[in-house]
Formats: C-alpha cells, structure tokens, sequence
C-alpha cells in the first residue's frame, strides 16, 4: 500500500499545539515532538468505526488490547510480555508521576542523564524529589554514557529511581545491550530503581536495534519499569494513551494505587481503539513511515554541511528529533531560537529545555513534508547567515 508522506495537512486553526500555540503569523513550527503527518489509514477507519457507534460511555479495557500489546513487542523487539505486567495508563508523563509519586518520598533524589526530555525536570520538580544529573559525555560530536559518574551518585542511599531516556530524547542514541547492563548492573548493584521511558523505541534506524531494558534479564526486569505507547510512532499525542509494564507486582501494585486515587485508570473509547488498531494493523505504514524519516534525517544533515558551516549534526539512531551542535556559534541556546522566530519565523527548541547540558544546541523535529522541511532548514540557513543569529 503507498502511504503519502508528501501530503500537506493544513494544521492551523485545529487547536493543534504545534501550530495554533505560536505567534502570529507565518511561523514554521519544528519544534514540540508530534508529526505533520495523517496517522496510519486503518487507525482512522477504527476510529471511524467507534464514532459511527454513536455512544461513547465509560469502557473497560478488553483483552485485545493486552493482546495487541504483548504481540507487537514480541514481533517488533522479540521480547515476550505477560499479560499481568501491564498497566494502561492515559500517557507516558501522568504514568511517570504517578510512579515517582509511588515509589519515593519527599526529599528523595531520581537520576536523569541530561542533555534529557524536559518533563522529567517538571515531573520530579512538582514531586518533591531532588533531582541528581548524570549528564552524558559529548565527544567529536557523539553522546555515551558516564558510567563512572552514575556509579557515584547511585551509591548515595538516597538515590532511589533512575529515568531513564530508550531511545534518548533529545540526544537520538538507541543505547546498545551493552551500554544497557552497565546501567542495569548499577542500578541493582545500588537498589536503584530504573524507570525506562520507551516510547520512542519503535522509531529505530539503519542497523540499529531497540533493546527493551526489561529483556536485560529477571533481575534486571524485577528491578525497572518500562513506560511505552503508540503515540509517538502513529502520531497519536492528542488521542492520550499509553501502558506500564513491569514485573515487579509490588511496583505495579504500588503504582495502581496512585493511578486509582487520581482517578486516572479509565482509559477513553478512542484511545482503546487507536492503540490495538496500530499494534494491529499499523506495521506497513511504519516501515514506510521510518524510510521518509530518515530520508529527511539525510537531507538535512547535507544541506547543513553544504549551506550552514559551524553546525554539527549529531547522528540520528532513533527518533524523528535532530539535536544540531550550534555552539561553535558563539550565543547561547535561548538566544539562538528567539533571534530565529523573530527574525526568520522558525520555531525550534533551545537545547537548555532539556538541561544546562543542552546549552550550545538546538532541537529541530523533521517528522513534516520534504516541503516543509526544505522550507524551515532555508529560514535555519537565512538566520544564521543573516547575523541575526550569532
């Protein structure tokens, strides 16, 4: 079946976000992390489907959804989940406080590994927790982990959780096996809890390979929490649905209990839908989805390297978030993105939302129309040439 990537879709005045929440005028968002894409032709007839129904009451979750579930992680990242270990929850952020609300106290410290996803600061901030960065190490132009650091700071008692980014948002690594039970073996060497934010982990490249923190082994897997959805992969943020699974009952139990006095546990008609039609039925357009991403993940790193001099691309693994090394321009994150949509009406995020590590850099999402990308990398090349940039 072709899928038409090139299509256009008129997203202004729909209350998007990504549009409708900019200043007036002819702004070129690449910024928060949804697609300018329809969503897969079968998620729509299911939902079509639903509305046709006519009566959108409280639901239950059926066992097709588990089902769709635990098929599309045994086919996708060949790791087997039991039904028992899932928890539905109405989005990765509400199920990442509610875990953190489940499994620390005031004044508890949570590692995360800055340049990272700027709602782990906001969720641990309204926690209570101290939050303890094990920033990742920047070397000609490529990101690892800081091992020795994180055994230090996981060696304080009052560390107790560790989020972590699988794949990583906004640095674009698919971290390996390897890499993985370092991290895996430091934590249970320290009786950190990992909480394994995932929901990028289907939008992998070239030879790279999603490893699921909980296949790591049965200790490992009763030591973390994985958090996933559908929403990144079939752009489906707005539909708000997303799943937990662990296989630690005393975590899940533990983490019902939160959802359940924040009366958060209903998932809607809609998202039910929307979710087991793309485990179901979605894997086609994602194949072809994923060549389009990357075919514009190559685009811009030439037009860069022809048309912008003193940006470095750092190498997209996974994600549709491309994470560009500014600093050689000399002006920091913030002012780079205000010149930008004043000046050349582009909107991208400055690398100092997702930490201090993040300073020099800016986030651009290039999951849009070749069109459209074309059209924000020239105002890129305009306002950095223009000096109103650096």
């Amino acid at each position: 079946m072709e899928f038409n990537f090139d299509e256009i879709v008129n997203r202004k005045n729909t209350n998007a976000f990504k549009w409708d929440a900019l200043p007036p005028g002819d702004v070129m968002p690449m910024w928060v992390a949804d697609m300018d894409f329809k969503t897969a032709p079968a998620i729509t007839q299911a939902l079509s489907n639903r509305v046709e129904h006519g009566v959108f009451g409280y639901t239950q979750t059926p066992p097709q959804f588990y089902n769709a579930i635990i098929n599309w992680w045994q086919k996708r990242h060949g790791f087997l989940i039991e039904h028992s270990w899932i928890v539905p929850v109405m989005g990765v952020i509400p199920a990442l406080s509610a875990i953190v609300r489940a499994l620390t106290q005031k004044g508890d410290k949570v590692i995360i590994q800055p340049p990272v996803y700027n709602h782990f600061y906001i969720t641990l901030a309204n926690s209570g927790c101290e939050i303890v960065e094990n920033n990742l190490l920047y070397n000609n132009g490529a990101y690892s982990l800081d091992l020795n650091d994180l055994e230090n700071k996981a060696s304080d008692p009052y560390v107790k959780l560790l989020i972590l980014s699988n794949p990583h948002n906004p640095a674009g690594r698919v971290w390996t096996r390897e890499e993985l039970l370092q991290v895996a073996d430091i934590c249970l060497r320290h009786n950190v809890i990992v909480i394994s934010d995932e929901i990028h982990s289907d939008l992998v490249f070239n030879g790279h390979k999603h490893i699921p923190f909980a296949s790591l082994g049965q200790e490992h897997g009763q030591n973390a929490i994985t958090l996933a959805s559908s929403t990144k992969t079939f752009n489906l943020a707005g539909i708000q649905v997303g799943y937990l699974f662990t296989q630690n009952s005393t975590f899940r139990k533990a983490v019902n209990n939160i959802l359940v006095m924040q009366e958060m546990e209903m998932l809607s008609p809609f998202a039910i839908e929307a979710l087991i039609a793309a485990y179901t039925h979605g894997e086609e357009w994602l194949e072809a989805l994923k060549t389009y991403l990357y075919d514009n993940y190559l685009y811009l790193k030439e037009f860069i390297a022809q048309n912008i001099p003193g940006v470095t691309v750092v190498p997209l693994q996974g994600t549709y978030l491309v994470w560009l090394d500014c600093s050689a321009l000399q002006k920091t994150s913030v002012n780079l993105t205000e010149d930008l949509l004043q000046n050349n009406n582009l909107k991208v995020n400055a690398g100092t939302m997702y930490g201090a590590a993040g300073e020099g850099f800016i986030r651009i999402n290039i999951a849009c129309p070749k069109t459209q990308l074309n059209e924000g990398l020239n105002r890129l090349k305009a306002g950095l040439q223009s000096g109103s940039a650096h």
